[in-house]
């Protein structure tokens, strides 16, 4: 397969999910939530080969197009399964999804207590034995120490950006929530300026 073949099935899909979807860890079985899709970079392959993926994220203009590109991409999808919701309030039942993606995103937390309450949400319509992948800026390898400490509880990053960090107390915190490694986690250390983490979890 050429490039442009690889370009239009895959989209800008985030490589560390790509490797998932390589593994065969996701089925067209299995109900999959994009937690924050954005204008649908991470959907283009799942709508393409037919998965049954839905998507939430509180900008509005992002999700109408993500409904355009689904539709354009495949003509019987659903554009409906993309809606407008936060992931502080997921408009979704207990237990709706086998697979829930959050690219990106959870490190945009407002403090220690949004984050909680996202990952709440995502625990909560997750089946048991349901996949959680996530990937966020991470404090493993001490970017804190070069960074300032913001009064909400956020980072100021030698990037520019400011960030909620995941340290190891909180991934301990997962554990106890009712989460199970299903890999062990991965970090990326860019150049001195941050941190990125991607995690692979079970709902209990």
């Amino acid at each position: 397969m050429e490039i442009p073949e690889l370009n239009r099935l895959l989209g800008n899909v985030d490589i560390y999910l790509l490797d998932q979807i390589l593994k065969g860890r996701f089925t067209k079985e299995m109900k999959i939530l994009d937690a924050g899709c954005g204008e649908g970079r991470n959907a283009v392959y799942f709508i393409q080969k037919g998965y049954s993926v839905y998507g939430i994220d509180p900008n509005e203009t992002a999700v109408q197009y993500c409904r355009f590109m689904a539709k354009s991409l495949n003509p019987d999808f659903d554009i409906h399964r993309f809606q407008f919701g936060r992931l502080e309030e997921i408009p979704f039942h207990q237990g709706a999804f086998d697979a829930v993606i959050c690219s990106a995103v959870l490190h945009f937390a407002e403090n220690v207590d949004n984050f909680w309450q996202m990952i709440r949400e995502i625990y909560r319509v997750l089946k048991p034995g349901g996949v959680f992948w996530f990937r966020m800026t991470t404090d493993f390898c001490g970017v804190s120490e070069r960074s300032i400490l913001l009064e909400n509880g956020k980072h100021a990053l030698p990037d520019g950006s400011e960030r909620f960090l995941l340290n190891s107390s909180h991934v301990d915190n997962l554990l106890k929530m009712g989460f199970r490694f299903i890999e062990q986690p991965k970090t990326v250390h860019v150049l001195g300026l941050r941190e990125m983490g991607v995690f692979l979890l079970e709902k209990i």
